[in-house]
């Protein structure tokens, strides 16, 4: 049986950045390790605590998706220094209702591209303190890319997705 490490792009967007970060991990995956990516994330609704019983399919998936993985790498835009709204509200329903996330425990790893020389600093960060706060183990790094990296130095970014790959399987036990 494979370890499986779930992959999360922040973005919406058909030929994202982030997306295409994932896709080198799936790549780059070492032997015995699945990174699947899941793509619901457009089909999440608004959070709202009065439907946390019954959240609705979209939710359920997520959730059951966090919780049958291994590992978690989510890959982030950045939009106005923060956190894409739709993958905040994604964690916030993975981590609903209180004392019951889907997100506890899970090994997690971030990383980023953005056309900013910030390469989603903010983004990431944020992102790595609300994973923290629901629960996650999140890596102390993240690693961010300046969008034009993926096109102008495509052979050091497939080598720093690897290594990050690498890092969450070594951190649940895949031997690397």
């Amino acid at each position: 049986m494979s370890t499986r490490i779930l992959a999360i792009s922040g973005s919406l967007r058909r030929e994202s950045h982030n997306s295409l970060l994932l896709r080198l991990a799936q790549e780059q995956a070492p032997d015995g390790v699945d990174v699947v990516i899941w793509d619901g994330l457009a089909d999440v609704p608004a959070y709202n605590e009065d439907h946390e019983v019954d959240p609705g399919p979209a939710v359920i998936a997520l959730r059951t998706a966090i919780v049958d993985a291994d590992a978690l790498l989510i890959a982030t835009p950045e939009y106005n220094f923060g956190v894409p709204g739709a993958l905040k509200n994604a964690l916030d329903w993975a981590s609903r209702p209180y004392g019951a996330s889907a997100l506890s425990g899970i090994p997690a790893s971030v990383m980023g591209a953005s056309p900013s020389s910030f390469a989603a600093s903010q983004s990431r960060g944020d992102l790595r303190r609300a994973l923290a706060l629901s629960g996650a183990s999140v890596d102390e790094e993240t690693i961010g890319f300046r969008s034009e990296r993926l096109t102008t130095e495509r052979a050091a970014v497939v080598a720093e997705v690897t290594d990050v790959v690498r890092a969450l399987a070594g951190r649940i036990g895949v031997p690397v």
